[in-house]
């Protein structure tokens, strides 16, 4: 009775070490983790995304700029990031824009292209008129007078009213960033985070429910500047989202190095990207990268390692890697970190993607 009795708890035990086996492995796919996160991850979420943000390309192509394959034949943008090995494509929204260009209608129309090619849609929000960056995160004109409270509404309201339109046009992006570089947080001086960490996460989570209302299985990013600097840079905004009740799916980078220190900054970036896959259970999106044009020899080196080692992370710890603006020559609005050469033709650099 007894060897009975023990045979059966052991295989109870057994039972028990293998389904939690496979429990963290399935759990460690599935769940935000440390941030709280639940049911974030789409059918995708184990195919590494390779993409570029091309929100230029309509305005370019109102300009009578054509984009050309190897062979010097005109191809539409979309259909050439697709043929040089990309499946993802990131879109900035503008709440109100002067001209017209990365507001509503425009991101639905460029987003629609990209869905009726079967690849796959990031929406980067700004939540400015503008240009958000590290260096200013400016309010849209018709917010300046709002309070937190109102920031929060009008957050919510332009967040839900883009994404809708997404939705009834058949786009679903398979990720959303509440913000863009948001290293000091966002919708300055209310959301500055150095100064009032609390609204930033509220601003933030304002987002982050405006997002899950529309499409539960989008995942939500967070994305911070210069993925090459020392990790405090991301934990301290990470821990302050934390433990104001902020939520997240997925942390964003940028890297944009030069010939001389790219080895560096892949390493250090990685490492980063294995250190906060600890720290918060949540995975890495590398959102923007970028190098000189006309070094395409150091540019192909450079991409091909990132990407070979980001792809290698642990358990799907880095989603994917984004090209910002790859389709710019000939200096588009001073731009000089494209992947296109002057004859509007890509360079070798972006072979990188369909290694």
């Amino acid at each position: 009775m007894k060897n009975r009795t023990f045979a059966i708890l052991l295989g109870v035990v057994a039972i028990a070490v293998v389904s939690g086996a496979f429990c963290f492995q399935g759990c460690r796919e599935t769940i935000g983790g440390g941030n709280g996160n639940t049911d974030t991850t789409g059918t995708d979420s184990v195919i590494f995304a390779k993409g570029a943000d091309i929100s230029w390309v309509t305005e370019m192509e109102a300009a009578g700029i054509g984009f050309y394959d190897a062979e010097g034949v005109e191809t539409d943008c979309f259909a050439l990031m697709k043929s040089l090995g990309m499946n993802s494509i990131r879109l900035r929204v503008w709440v109100n824009p002067t001209d017209g260009w990365c507001g509503l209608e425009d991101v639905v129309a460029k987003a629609k292209r990209a869905s009726a090619l079967d690849m796959r849609v990031m929406i980067d929000f700004h939540y400015s008129d503008s240009w958000a960056d590290p260096s200013k995160q400016n309010k849209p004109a018709a917010w300046e007078s709002l309070d937190l409270y109102g920031l929060e509404s009008a957050l919510s309201d332009h967040t839900e009213s883009v994404l809708n339109a997404l939705k009834e046009a058949g786009v679903t992006p398979e990720w959303v960033q509440i913000g863009n570089e948001t290293s000091d947080g966002f919708l300055w001086e209310t959301g500055r985070a150095s100064t009032n960490m609390s609204n930033y996460a509220k601003l933030t989570e304002a987002g982050y429910e405006a997002v899950k209302s529309v499409f539960p299985k989008s995942k939500v990013i967070v994305h911070i500047d210069n993925g090459w600097e020392d990790v405090t840079h991301f934990t301290w905004i990470f821990d302050g989202l934390k433990e104001n009740g902020c939520k997240w799916d997925a942390i964003g980078m940028s890297l944009y190095p030069s010939a001389s220190n790219y080895s560096a900054y892949v390493s250090q970036c990685i490492s980063n990207i294995v250190a906060l896959n600890a720290e918060y259970s949540t995975p890495v999106m590398i959102c923007e990268v970028g190098f000189p044009y006309d070094d395409p020899t150091d540019g192909k080196e450079y991409l091909s390692t990132l990407i070979r080692q980001a792809k290698a992370v642990s358990d799907n710890g880095c989603l994917g890697v984004f090209y910002w603006e790859p389709e710019c020559y000939s200096k588009w609005n001073g731009y000089t970190l494209g992947a296109f050469d002057n004859s509007g033709r890509p360079t070798i650099a972006l072979d990188a993607f369909s290694e």
